[in-house]
């Protein structure tokens, strides 16, 4: 089986105006720098931003851009994420596209991340895709690793590379970076986690193998990440162990009727006594401040340009 090609793009997002343009630069000079590649992941919110009043309805002008890029360069492309409309909700949806500019899947995040995304209706289906003559993937989104439910079952319906756009500015980026490699390692499988900078988050993005070891671990800068995956590790950890050792996901397997905590009818006394999740009261407030935020720092840029430039 030959290697499969994945890059990821770590780049700056605004939060005041559409990154569209720059990610479609961004693509044109990944894949002049290195043709190889085959496919493209983008962090979350990368189009728009981390703000709702951008949430737009899906298909729409977005999606075609998407997908005459993946024609365009003949690569599997996930451009991160958008807040979708559906109706009167809004979702935090990634799509994939094939090669040929076709829409493959969709995938909306199950776990929006409170208190920043309040607001935000949680998807209900989990998304995997075959990649022909290469493998299974599995696409989550940004908190949904904090859950290992959600990436076990995406390596339980077969994922053998779990693609995970995310948007990380807060302070528990290095716990997510250990998420990151104890998920590759308890499913045996590719993580590819793609972190955004400014409004985007604080980059560091990382790629862990099905051993959990790190593949890469990106800065703090921008940076395009292209990476050859060999899929027959996965094939191979999964037969035959975690370093030749454990083998979780065949002991999960044969031990998977003993997790009654998930059965239907099942009581969780003590789940219940922590009480309701905690939301801010002041949405609306929150959405305006950071609003606001970004735009004086987008004020002090320009000055700090102009001040240069003289």
């Amino acid at each position: 089986m030959k290697p499969f090609a994945i890059a990821g793009v770590q780049m700056k997002v605004s939060a005041t105006q559409s990154n569209v343009e720059m990610m479609k630069v961004k693509l044109d000079i990944l894949m002049n720098l290195y043709p190889w590649v085959e496919m493209v992941v983008f962090s979350e919110l990368c189009g728009f931003g981390p703000l709702t009043h951008t949430a737009q309805e899906i298909p729409g002008p977005f999606d075609l851009e998407m997908q005459k890029m993946a024609k365009k360069h003949g690569i599997w492309l996930l451009p991160g994420s958008i807040f979708e409309k559906r109706g009167a909700e809004i979702y935090n949806t990634a799509t994939v596209y094939n090669p040929e500019g076709e829409v493959v899947t969709r995938y909306s995040k199950m776990f929006p991340f409170f208190p920043y995304e309040v607001g935000i209706s949680p998807g209900k289906e989990f998304c995997v895709f075959d990649v022909p003559e290469v493998g299974k993937f599995g696409v989550s989104i940004c908190y949904d690793m904090w859950f290992p439910e959600t990436t076990r079952t995406l390596a339980v319906m077969g994922a053998e590379v779990i693609l995970h756009p995310t948007l990380t500015g807060t302070i528990d980026r290095d716990i997510e970076l250990a998420i990151a490699r104890a998920s590759a390692a308890t499913n045996q499988c590719y993580f590819i986690d793609i972190n955004g900078l400014e409004s985007g988050g604080s980059g560091r993005s990382i790629i862990c193998g099905p051993d959990g070891r790190v593949i890469y671990q990106a800065g703090t800068i921008e940076e395009l990440i292209p990476l050859e995956l060999n899929m027959e590790k996965v094939k191979r950890s999964r037969e035959l162990g975690v370093l030749r050792l454990g083998q979780p996901l065949k002991s999960f397997r044969d031990h998977i009727g003993d997790f009654t905590i998930y059965q239907n009818g099942a009581q969780h006394p003590y789940l219940e006594s922590l009480g309701p999740l905690k939301k801010p009261d002041r949405v609306s407030e929150l959405r305006d401040l950071k609003l606001q935020e970004k735009t004086l720092d987008r004020m002090d840029h320009n000055i700090d340009y102009k001040r240069n430039a003289e």
